[in-house]
């Protein structure tokens, strides 16, 4: 595969700010059903806002290949030994700690190696690859 079969930092970052900006979303309408309810425990708030905060990314690279911020930019997470794959729910948690412990530092490599691979691709095994 040629380098430009792999998307840039650029690409990466939009898709991150994407997601950030549809989790704040999904926060506001977390909060805006629970406001619907007179009683809701505390514990079932901070469940579902760790819920959708830590599982989004690994639920959905794990399942579909990417996150909504990949689709919108047409990139995709897949295995590096199998690109027709996605990577598996484990490594999607793995790869998603990594990311978020390392921020945007975990970038830094993406410009530096053939295949585009960040920090956290490297620990799981994935890449980014463009979508067919």
């Amino acid at each position: 595969m040629t380098d430009q079969e792999y998307p840039g930092v650029s690409l990466r970052v939009k898709a991150i700010v994407t997601d950030g900006i549809v989790l704040v979303v999904c926060m506001i309408l977390i909060t805006y059903l629970f406001s619907l309810f007179e009683n809701v425990p505390d514990a079932a708030r901070i469940i579902a806002f760790l819920f959708v905060f830590f599982l989004y990314d690994p639920i959905f690279t794990s399942t579909f290949g990417g996150t909504i911020g990949h689709f919108a930019f047409g990139i995709q997470v897949k295995r590096e030994s199998d690109q027709e794959r996605n990577i598996l729910f484990p490594y999607a948690i793995i790869r998603f700690i990594v990311k978020a412990l390392l921020g945007w530092m975990s970038l830094l490599t993406v410009s530096n190696n053939e295949k585009g691979k960040a920090i956290h691709d490297m620990v799981v095994g994935s890449v980014v690859v463009y979508k067919e």
